[in-house]
């Protein structure tokens, strides 16, 4: 079983993610001894958002056509309305994505996150949950959608919203301390 403390965690995310949804686990993560990279398509500095409007800005540490998914032994994709719509129609995001599904690493979505679940093609037969708003979008994708503050499946950890940090956090650092899920079909 890896120590978390060994681990490098990639957070791929864009303008427009919800703020607390990138910097808890961020900082979770960190906290539990873990190196976090916040990724962006451009590799600039990028804006959250919080209630009504645009929030801080995060330091992005690396520029997405700069990185490897091999060089990370996770990958957590925060959510946001805006965030994720956006990632889900840019192709070199969406193959990040798929080559940690296809070496069996665990990635974590939270709130509308799980759209690049879908786009992915990942979500298809997985136990899933997400922001309510997206439910149907999830289960027409084939997931199988539960109303719960966290969901795991073999290493996908998908959670509803902020509310459900403290349990996405906490199950992140478990699954990628259990290391590569070798059983589940890619």
């Amino acid at each position: 079983m890896p120590d978390i403390k060994s681990a490098k965690i990639a957070i791929l995310a864009t303008n427009g993610f919800e703020q607390s949804e990138l910097e808890q686990p961020r900082d979770a993560l960190r906290e539990a001894g873990a190196e976090v990279h916040v990724i962006s398509p451009d590799g600039q500095d990028i804006r959250g958002w919080e209630g009504p409007d645009w929030c801080r800005t995060v330091e992005v540490d690396r520029k997405l056509s700069e990185v490897n998914s091999t060089d990370y032994d996770a990958l957590v994709l925060p959510g946001g309305q805006i965030n994720p719509d956006l990632l889900r129609v840019n192709d070199e995001a969406l193959s990040f994505i798929r080559a940690f599904w296809q070496a069996k690493k665990v990635i974590g979505a939270i709130c509308h996150a799980p759209w690049l679940l879908i786009e992915a093609g990942i979500a298809e037969g997985r136990d899933m949950t997400s922001y309510h708003s997206i439910k149907t979008d999830v289960k027409n994708a084939g997931a199988n959608w539960t109303d719960a503050e966290v969901v795991t499946d073999h290493g996908l950890v998908t959670s509803r919203n902020p509310d459900d940090l403290p349990a996405f956090s906490k199950k992140l650092i478990e699954e990628i301390e259990e290391g590569r899920h070798d059983q589940r079909a890619a």
